[in-house]
């Protein structure tokens, strides 16, 4: 086994294909970190950090900042040794977790691809196929119904509606949706942008359209445990915490407050190895799990997509961030599924 000899970090800026807008802002590019490790034997890791301050509390030039430092903690140490290294990280530099993401990935998967394994094989299974759904984000209603005809038209069987603003407004927006494709299944997102009384608002009026949802994510702020308890006790559609969960710890703390029915893991929030830590929470309590993602090139959906396919315990699957860029970092084609590959998560960028 050989010693990490170099970590390198380049701030990296993705174009979207067109503005994204959620309840906490809009945004018209992804502004990234890559992280690149180099074992001494030449093998090559790539791992991505995708800050966003509403969420993550972090610039890029923070999240740049903070991965060079953790350079310095890796540089020289046994690729073998992830588990510690990874550690040693994430207690060095709490809270930063997109740059701390980007590290984690670039070290499993130079050690991944020094041993010729994939990824998925470290989280107990094989890389397969996984499905992804189709984010719509806040439009208008007309237009929120064109893109579910095209999301249907290219295969998709599943549609996330950002919401959030204006409960009626955003009513409008999911009934437009469902008429237009009316055999997806449909799963809201408010990222945190309503109170426990307009979620139930909103799920009261959803049901008397006749509309079913699948599951309400995060609607309302991140550190109102009580109030997602009230909204999971309120409504009959179950309710997924997001922003609330990004660590394990999180996740014990939303299973103690009967909080929500689904945990959604995002590897920018916890890392991969975090994220095995809060699938076994969940199935501990007997919550069921989604998998998200922040605005990422193929080198971080293909990482999310090793996971999932090794642990083969996500209910939900929420990996488009790649399908939102106007141009990827490898060639992508537009529709459902994820095809991940080794060894280590398989993409090695080249644009």
């Amino acid at each position: 086994m050989t010693a990490i000899e170099q970590v390198t970090v380049d701030a990296v800026e993705h174009q979207l294909s067109e503005p994204f807008e959620i309840s906490l802002g809009v945004r018209e590019s992804a502004r990234n970190l890559l992280v690149t490790v180099r074992t001494e034997s030449g093998a090559r890791g790539y791992g991505e950090g995708s800050p966003l301050p509403p969420v993550t509390g972090e610039t890029q030039s923070a999240a740049v900042a903070i991965a060079n430092s953790a350079a310095e903690i890796v540089e020289g140490q046994e690729v073998r040794n992830y588990r510690a290294l990874v550690a040693d990280v994430r207690n060095a530099f709490p809270g930063a977790v997109s740059a701390t993401f980007a590290v984690e990935t670039a070290i499993l998967d130079a050690y991944c691809r020094e041993q010729e394994i994939p990824l998925a094989e470290l989280f107990g299974g094989m890389p397969e196929t996984v499905e992804t759904d189709l984010t719509i984000p806040i439009v208008p209603a007309e237009e929120a119904a064109s893109r579910a005809e095209q999301a249907a038209d290219a295969g998709f069987d599943h549609l996330k509606i950002k919401a959030g603003n204006d409960v009626t407004t955003d009513v409008e927006r999911i009934a437009a949706v469902y008429d237009a494709a009316p055999n997806t299944v449909l799963k809201v997102d408010a990222n945190q942008g309503w109170s426990p009384k307009e979620t139930k608002q909103f799920a009261t009026e959803v049901d008397r359209r006749g509309i079913d949802l699948a599951l309400i994510e995060q609607p309302v702020d991140k550190d109102d445990l009580s109030g997602l308890a009230y909204t999971r006790d309120h409504v009959d559609v179950p309710v997924a915490a997001d922003e609330s969960v990004f660590s394990p710890t999180d996740a014990v703390a939303v299973v103690r407050s009967d909080a929500a029915d689904v945990l959604n893991v995002k590897l920018g929030k916890s890392g991969p190895l975090g994220a095995m830590a809060i699938a076994a929470v969940a199935e501990a309590a007997n919550l069921e799990l989604m998998i998200g993602c922040m605005l990422e090139s193929a080198v971080g959906i293909h990482t999310s997509a090793h996971v999932v396919a090794g642990l083969g315990t996500f209910e939900y699957v929420d990996l488009d961030g790649n399908l939102l860029l106007a141009e990827d970092v490898v060639e992508t084609a537009f529709g459902p599924e994820i095809h991940p590959v080794g060894p280590g998560h398989g993409v090695t960028p080249d644009r």
